[in-house]
């Protein structure tokens, strides 16, 4: 929040306005890794041909607006990031929301249990048995690439989903940081971030969801 703060003040000093369609503007202009435009619709597609309902969330600590002027919005239930307070010009004036290490975590909670508000806490709170959370934990596969997602990497690997730490392509040091996230049993697997067809991350999850959809089918035996 205060490092939020700061940027408004520095823009204030500089007699600069950070307005909304500021952020939209310069989400509309980010280069996204190769790949990912064509990633959802691609997944989506294996995930119903395996019986899978698949759905796409981002938790972010970037900035809530940047991601909504990007040209994958359209594709996630859900985007969870910082934000600001904008006023009737559209001028943020205030942080309203910062995101962290472990301020994250609690969004995978609200996909886990179906409240996606998040003026709502109730349900949040309410035990709800696993069986009946509408996106169990062992169904989740959580893909990040920095630090701030280490504690959801955790979480989402010890209630027995999966975690994939993704890295700059030909970028040694980023990829030393995955295989050091691996070696401490914060993550299941690591790959590039290279999100085309046939590449590590899009094996990798395809598989991931076909165990998905075994795990399932068997335990329809149990019933």
């Amino acid at each position: 929040l205060i490092y939020m703060k700061l940027m408004l003040d520095q823009a204030n000093a500089a007699q600069v306005q950070v307005r909304k369609q500021n952020f939209i503007n310069y989400g509309r202009d980010l280069t996204l890794f190769k790949g990912v435009e064509t990633w959802f619709d691609r997944i989506n597609r294996y995930g119903k041909a395996s019986g899978l309902r698949v759905s796409h969330h981002i938790i972010s600590s970037g900035i809530r607006e940047m991601i909504l002027g990007t040209s994958i919005k359209k594709h996630f239930k859900d985007i969870y990031a910082s934000s600001y307070c904008f006023d009737h010009h559209g001028v943020a004036t205030w942080p309203a929301l910062a995101l962290n290490y472990t301020t994250k975590t609690q969004f995978l909670f609200r996909i886990n249990k179906g409240e996606h508000n998040v003026h709502k806490h109730d349900r949040i709170n309410q035990y709800i048995a696993p069986a009946d959370r509408p996106v169990p934990f062992t169904n989740m596969i959580f893909i990040g690439d920095g630090e701030t997602d280490i504690p959801c990497f955790r979480l989402v690997k010890e209630q027995g989903g999966h975690s994939i730490a993704v890295f700059q392509p030909h970028t040694p040091k980023a990829r030393a940081k995955s295989k050091q996230l691996l070696a401490d049993g914060r993550v299941n697997f690591i790959a590039p971030a290279d999100y085309s067809q046939r590449k590590p991350i899009d094996l990798i999850v395809k598989a991931v969801m076909e165990k998905i959809a075994a795990n399932d089918y068997v335990k329809r035996f149990k019933a």
